[in-house]
């Protein structure tokens, strides 16, 4: 059987590894290729190495809490090479007020953090005595957080973790999209605090028996890559799946025909499948199907992406006045920076930076600042200068400066996201032998996009063996 994926980026080479594996296990022939439109593979995932930096031009790691990406990383034997942050990298900071405060990690350093006033403490902890959402709506992250932790909680805590993940905006995020997990927390316990307190008890009682739960906010870990950047886990994919990819190969078109699909390939090739998986982003997508399904199209282009400016410095470790003792920190949007935060890579792993130098790289953007977008590469260089110096003191200008756009960066879910997806099944199921995955559907992190690639690698390999 012709099997055709579209795209080699994380979802698309790990979508083909799976399939291919699970083939090989079953003695099944199959025919695989992977177009991919750019020069090379990895969509997002690049490391750049120049002047004795590695910079990450879109994520830096992924975390070791979830199994799907190191399960794929011994599958195809690097899992030695893996990479865990340093121990530094737990702390993490919020820019408020002038300063930067360590993000609390226990109730005692809850109560004397100085991020959060004492009404909204109180506010935070009043959270156990709320009653439980009886409501079925797809709430907002912003709804939800006001309502369970207060308007304060959201403007210091949520809202900068969430333009740090997600590059979002918490008042147009769907809360059961975006963090399932808390969702499910509320509906099972009651209330945050309420199942944090049952967890840690049934944690406890599970260590002591040799097995593990995961806490309250669901699976957590260390931030994991490896010694020579992300790059290195595409790479041995691209090198695994040699033989069947196909770069320079932009899929213009999908057409369904009798025998399967069509695909008419933007240098006017065109090329047949009985089974085609999309792996692209959801507005790349739509263009590929407008031709025979305009309510599908329509469908992907109601997903929303958020743009970013990344900004890597690097300077001289002697000359720089802050500790850059741990992960970097978020900035609020009431603060009114024009960053949404800054990494200090060189402190989360070893060998990002030159000896003695360090390298920091800054998010400019996201759904909450559209218009950065449009900026040019000086001023957003200006600007990040500007803002590193409020937060962090910052007054020599950097030694080494790499500035990467993102104009279609993370895909926003929306409220509502989660009956968009059953609408494209439902659409996707008048095509047999059509099926799609990525970071726009089913979770943007790398071990969601993972995750993903094996569950539509077993459907489509389903599908084949019904088939013959």
């Amino acid at each position: 059987m012709r099997v055709v994926i579209i795209g080699a980026g994380i979802s698309g080479l790990a979508t083909a590894f799976a399939l291919q594996q699970r083939a090989r296990k079953n003695g099944t022939a199959l025919q695989l290729t992977v177009l991919e439109k750019d020069s090379r593979v990895g969509g997002k995932i690049r490391s750049l190495r120049e002047e004795g930096y590695l910079c990450e031009w879109g994520p830096n790691g992924f975390l070791d809490g979830k199994p799907a990406t190191l399960d794929l990383c011994r599958e195809l034997e690097i899992a030695e090479r893996l990479l865990r942050s340093d121990d530094n990298a737990r702390k993490r900071f919020i820019y408020s007020r002038g300063k930067l405060h360590r993000v609390p990690e226990n109730a005692s350093a809850f109560c004397c953090s100085g991020l959060i006033s004492w009404p909204g403490k109180l506010r935070i902890v009043g959270e156990m005595f709320l009653p439980r959402h009886r409501g079925d709506a797809d709430e907002t992250l912003a709804a939800f957080c006001r309502r369970r932790l207060g308007g304060e909680a959201l403007e210091k805590l949520i809202g900068p973790m969430v333009s740090g993940i997600f590059a979002g905006d918490p008042e147009n995020m769907s809360l059961k999209s975006c963090f399932p997990r808390i969702h499910q927390l509320e509906t099972e316990y009651g209330g945050l605090i309420r199942a944090m307190i049952r967890l840690a008890a049934k944690h406890r009682r599970e260590r002591r028996s040799g097995k593990a739960v995961a806490g309250a906010g669901g699976p957590a870990g260390v931030l994991t890559s490896f010694a020579g950047g992300l790059q290195e886990l595409t790479d041995r994919l691209r090198d695994v799946l040699a033989d069947a990819i196909c770069t320079g190969a932009g899929v213009a078109e999908i057409r369904p025909c009798r025998e399967g699909f069509q695909l008419a390939l933007e240098k006017g090739r065109e090329i047949e499948a009985q089974l085609v998986i999309a792996a692209v982003p959801a507005y790349d997508l739509a263009g590929m199907v407008d031709g025979f399904d305009r309510e599908m199209a329509s469908l992907l282009r109601g997903i929303p992406y958020a743009s970013l400016q990344v900004c890597c410095f690097g300077y001289r470790r002697e000359r720089f006045p802050h500790a850059l003792d741990g992960f970097g920190y978020l900035v609020p949007k009431g603060e009114r920076l024009d960053v949404l935060g800054t990494l200090w890579d060189s402190s989360i792993f070893p060998n990002r930076a030159p000896a003695g130098q360090v390298l920091l790289r800054s998010m400019l953007g996201g759904a909450t600042r559209p218009e950065v977008k449009g900026w040019d590469d000086a001023r957003v260089r200006d600007n990040t200068l500007a803002a590193l110096g409020k937060t962090m003191g910052v007054a020599e200008k950097p030694e080494f400066a790499r500035i990467y756009a993102h104009p279609q960066a993370i895909p926003q879910y929306l409220p509502g996201h989660g009956r968009r997806l059953q609408a494209l099944r439902e659409r996707t199921d008048r095509y047999p032998g059509m099926f799609f995955t990525g970071n726009a559907f089913f979770g943007i992190g790398l071990n969601d996009c993972v995750s993903s690639a094996g569950k539509v690698a077993e459907q489509a390999f389903e599908h084949i063996r019904q088939s013959g």
